[in-house]
C-alpha cells in the first residue's frame, strides 16, 4: 500500500511525507519507488534524471548498501558522495560530471549537502528524498536554507516523527514539499498554532480541537502514517518500564545545596535580563538544569577542585574510604549494574552468548566513559562496543554491522544523538536509557532501533529515572509534545488527550529535591514500575466556528511554559 500510495502521488506530481512508524521499512519503500520510476521512464523513453537521497551521516552507507542489495545496478546505481575534505569531494564531482548518466542516485549527508550546495543546486534531480527529514524543521538554519535550494521534480520526506515539539514544525516540512499549501507562516500560526497552544486552558479546548481537526484533514492526503501495531501482526511487543533509583547521600547533599542556591538566584531573573556577556538569562537556567542532570548520573561529573563543596565531599569520602569515581556514589549506576545482571549480562563465565543483548543510550559521551570504567569495569564477563560522535561514518557503519552479526557482544553503548536515527539494531532485545532527551521523540526513535522489522524477540525498554529529581519531573513534562504528534498524525484524531496538560509545572519545583529523597543512604534499592499509558478523555463537542477570543489568549501556553517565567512564579 505504501508503494502504491507513493506512486499515485508521483503521477500527479505531488510531494508527500512518509511518516510510518519507525522500523516499518521506509527506506525499502523509497528504494522501490525510485527503481519503479526509472523502469517506467525507460519504457516511455523519457529522460532519466538522477535522484538525491539526503540522510544523517550514519545512514549514508546503509542507503547504498540497501540499494545494492535489493535492486540491480543497471536500474539503481548509487554514488556515495562523501569525504572529509573538499579535495575528496571535488574528485567525486569530477567523476560524476564525466559521465552523469552512469549514476541514477546520489547519496549524501546533510552536512555535505550544506557545504556543497553550489554543486547540488546545479543538478535537476528527479526525486529529492530527505531521510529523517524533520531535521529541516528550523527554517532559519543554514542547512534548511540550503536544502530549499535543491531543484527536484518530486520531493519526499521520510520521518517517523515529523512533529517533535509543535504544529509549526509541520508547516515547515510542507513549506519544503509544497510551498504555500498550508498558507504563509503567519497564517498558519494564526489558524492552527495559536488555537492549539491556547487550548492548554479548558475554556479554549474546543477551539484547539477544531483547529486540530481541520489541520489533520488538510495534511492527511499527503502524509501516510502507519503504526507497527496496525501492520505487523508478527512483530513481538515492546514493553516500556520505568526503573526507579535513588540518589546517594552525597548526591542528595549536592543536589539540595545547589537547588536551594538556585532558588535564591532565580527570584531576580527577568525575561529580558542579560548577563555581562550579553547572554540571555535563559542560558543560566539551562546550565543549572544541565548541572542537575549530570549530578543525577554521578557526582564526579560536576565535582572539581573549584567546586564549593569539593573539600567537604573529599573529607566525607576519606572517612568512608572510597574515592570519587566509586560506583556506590551513584544510585543510577548501581541500578544499571543490577539491571544488567537481571538481564543475564555479565553473570556466567561459561556462557558464550548471554540470554539478552542490550543497547545502552546516553546523552553525553562522557557518561559512556563513566559506565565503561565504573560499571563494566567491575563486571568480568561483559563484551561491548561503543558508538558516538567521535567515530567517522565508516566506523559507525562497521560497528553496527559487527554488533548485529556477532551474538557474543553483550552491549552496544551509544549516544542518542548518533545512535537514535535510522539504524537497524535488531541484534538487541533490551534497550536501556541511562539519560533522557528533552525531546521525547528522540527517545522514541532510539528505542525503535531494536523494535522494528526483523526483530524476533520481545523488546524490553528500561528508563533509569532518579526518583524525586529533575529526571522524574522532566519525564512528566513530555506529555504535551507526544500527544500533539500522536493527534495530528493519527488516522483518527478525535482525542482530547492532547490538551490534558499538567498545570503544576513550575521550574522551581523542577529543580527542587523531593522530600522523599532527602537522607537516602549510599547504596539504594531499585524498583521497577511500568509506565502509565496515555489516558484519553471524553471528547468535547467541536464548535462550528472559531472565536476571536482565541487571539486574546494565544500567549497563555508560552506564559505557562516559558522557562524564565517558570522560575519567577515561585
Amino acid at each position: 500500500d505504501g508503494i502504491n500510495w507513493l506512486m499515485f502521488l508521483k503521477r500527479y506530481n505531488l510531494s508527500c511525507v512518509l511518516a510510518d512508524d519507525m522500523g516499518l521499512g521506509k527506506t525499502l519503500q523509497t528504494i522501490c519507488v525510485l527503481a519503479a520510476d526509472i523502469v517506467e521512464r525507460r519504457k516511455e523513453n523519457f529522460e532519466i534524471r538522477p535522484s538525491l537521497v539526503v540522510s544523517p551521516p550514519t545512514l549514508t552507507r546503509h542507503w547504498t548498501s540497501e540499494m545494492n542489495k535489493f535492486v540491480s545496478d543497471d536500474i539503481l546505481r548509487p554514488l556515495l558522495y562523501s569525504g572529509k575534505n573538499l579535495a575528496e569531494r571535488e574528485g567525486l564531482r569530477i567523476k560524476y560530471f564525466q559521465n552523469p548518466k552512469e549514476y541514477t542516485v546520489i547519496v549524501a549527508s546533510y552536512d555535505v549537502v550544506r557545504s556543497d550546495i553550489t554543486f547540488f543546486s546545479t543538478i535537476p534531480f528527479n526525486y529529492c528524498v530527505l531521510d529523517e527529514g524533520h531535521v529541516i524543521r528550523n527554517s532559519k538554519t543554514k542547512l534548511s536554507k540550503a536544502i530549499r535550494q535543491i531543484s527536484a521534480a518530486h520531493r519526499l520526506i521520510l520521518s517517523g516523527t515529523p512533529i517533535q515539539n509543535n504544529a509549526l514544525e509541520l508547516w515547515k516540512l510542507f513549506d519544503f514539499l509544497m510551498p504555500g499549501y498550508l498558507g504563509s507562516e503567519k497564517q498558519f500560526i494564526r489558524r492552527y498554532q495559536k488555537p492549539l497552544l491556547a487550548s492548554s486552558r479548558d475554556r479554549d479546548l474546543e477551539y484547539g480541537q477544531l483547529a486540530m481537526d481541520v489541520l489533520h484533514k488538510q495534511v492527511k492526503p499527503f502524509m501516510l502514517r502507519r503504526l507497527k501495531s496496525d501492520v505487523l501482526d508478527d512483530l513481538p511487543p515492546k514493553i516500556l518500564q520505568d526503573y526507579y533509583c535513588d540518589l546517594s547521600s552525597i548526591q542528595c547533599m549536592l543536589y539540595e545545596d545547589f537547588a536551594n542556591k538556585t532558588k535564591e538566584q532565580v527570584k531576580y531573573v527577568n525575561d529580558e535580563s542579560t548577563n555581562q556577556n550579553g547572554n540571555s538569562s535563559t542560558g543560566h537556567v539551562f546550565k543549572a538544569l544541565q548541572y542537575l542532570r549530570k549530578l543525577c548520573n554521578h557526582p564526579s561529573l560536576i565535582l572539581t577542585p573549584e567546586h564549593p563543596k569539593w573539600s567537604s565531599v573529599q573529607n566525607e569520602l576519606k572517612e568512608s574510604q572510597i574515592n570519587l569515581n566509586d560506583i556506590r556514589l551513584s544510585g543510577k549506576l548501581l541500578a544499571l549494574k543490577e539491571l544488567l545482571i537481571e538481564c543475564g549480562i555479565g553473570v556466567s563465565k561459561d556462557a558464550v552468548v548471554s540470554t539478552h543483548r542490550a543497547l545502552v543510550f546516553c546523552q553525553m559521551k562522557v557518561m559512556i566513559d563513566v559506565i565503561i570504567n565504573q560499571v563494566l569495569g567491575t563486571m568480568d564477563n561483559v563484551s561491548f562496543l561503543r558508538l558516538d560522535s567521535s567515530m567517522n561514518a565508516i566506523d559507525r557503519y562497521n560497528t553496527v554491522n559487527l554488533f548485529n552479526s556477532d551474538p557474543s557482544i553483550d552491549l552496544l553503548l551509544l549516544t542518542t544523538h548518533i545512535g537514535g536515527l535510522g539504524l537497524n539494531l535488531t541484534g538487541a532485545d533490551t534497550v536501556i536509557f541511562v539519560e533522557h532527551d528533552w525531546n521525547p521523540s528522540k527517545d522514541l526513535q532510539a528505542m525503535d532501533r531494536a523494535h522494528r522489522i526483523g526483530q524476533k524477540k520481545v523488546v524490553n525498554v528500561y528508563r533509569l529515572i532518579t526518583r524525586n529529581t529533575i529526571e522524574e519531573k522532566i519525564m512528566n513534562l513530555q506529555r504535551f509534545k507526544t500527544n500533539l504528534a500522536d493527534t495530528v498524525l493519527a488516522s483518527d484524531n478525535n482525542s482530547s488527550s492532547l490538551f490534558s496538560l499538567e498545570k503544576d509545572t513550575n521550574l522551581i519545583d523542577l529543580i527542587s529535591l523531593g522530600d522523599e529523597t532527602k537522607g537516602q543512604s549510599l547504596v539504594m534499592d531499585n524498583s521497577t514500575k511500568k509506565s502509565n499509558t496515555n489516558k484519553k478523555q471524553t471528547l468535547k463537542t467541536i464548535l462550528d466556528t472559531f472565536s476571536e477570543q482565541v487571539d486574546n489568549d494565544v500567549d497563555c501556553y508560552n506564559d505557562e511554559y516559558n522557562v524564565n517565567k517558570f522560575i519567577q512564579q515561585q
